[in-house]
């Protein structure tokens, strides 16, 4: 890959000792971060000389001793645990936000939000409703993008550029609907890490699970991982295209389920 490049890391709700998760079902709880596993990755970030940066700042590519650092959702420990944590280390991040969520049980407030975004971190959008955007009609991905986009700004009085894809799921289409609504970047699911010569309305991205070792999470970061995961990813990947979105969710859900 030409030019330096950067990791980008999906994190989403962090698991909070005495906090019910927002969601139950072991599919989403994977995703769950621990409080304890988190302070422990931006610690060793810290420690071995690496910067925990934003998607603006990480587009720059100045740096190659820096990770991008996103959240999706809008969960309400992006405010209370994630960001308490970023800033004692003087990290950024970027926040994607699941607009129709906000104020729901669990999820940030109208309120929480804007004190996010007052202390600087970066705010994205995530959707309006976490739809599977492949899967809709025009009308429908103009809801999910452009007036997602439009409720935020106004909630938080500053433009938001960047997008993320729930669920991973994203075509051309998606890519199309983003920079027609005024994106300047769309973030994946998507296995790589991302370059000066990337397109930024495909940007890779690695989502970190609960339970992942500080050695597993440092090879992760510096790149090494990422080839390994790139070929279990192609595999799910068939196996969605193959079933289709809900019939591979209600396969998936039943998997994880056994393993509990």
């Amino acid at each position: 890959m030409p030019g330096p490049s950067t990791v980008f890391l999906m994190y989403h709700e962090l698991e909070v000792p005495g906090r019910a998760l927002c969601q139950a079902e072991a599919g989403y709880a994977r995703y769950a971060v621990s409080e304890r596993e988190f302070r422990e990755q931006v610690q060793h970030l810290k420690e071995s000389g690496q910067r925990g940066v934003n998607v603006r700042e990480a587009l720059k590519f100045s740096s190659s001793s820096s990770v991008a650092i996103t959240f999706d959702d809008g969960s309400e420990t992006d405010l209370l645990t994630a960001a308490r944590i970023l800033r004692e280390v003087g990290f950024n991040a970027t926040f994607y936000v699941t607009t129709g969520w906000l104020g729901q049980p669990g999820r940030l407030s109208i309120a929480q939000l804007q004190e996010l975004a007052s202390l600087e971190f970066e705010i994205g959008c995530h959707s309006m409703t976490h739809a599977y955007l492949s899967d809709l009609d025009d009308r429908a991905l103009q809801h999910e993008t452009a007036e997602a986009k439009s409720r935020l700004e106004e909630i938080i009085g500053k433009p938001v550029d960047h997008f993320s894809c729930p669920g991973g799921r994203y075509n051309g289409r998606v890519a199309e609907a983003a920079r027609g609504a005024g994106y300047r970047t769309v973030a994946t699911s998507r296995i790589h890490a991302n370059s000066p010569s990337s397109d930024k309305f495909a940007l890779g991205r690695v989502a970190i699970l609960r339970g992942l070792s500080v050695n597993s999470f440092a090879s992760i970061c510096s790149g090494d991982a990422l080839p390994r995961l790139r070929a279990q990813s192609s595999l799910r990947e068939a196996a969605r295209c193959v079933l289709g979105n809900s019939r591979y969710d209600r396969v998936r859900s039943i998997l994880l389920g056994s393993e509990e």
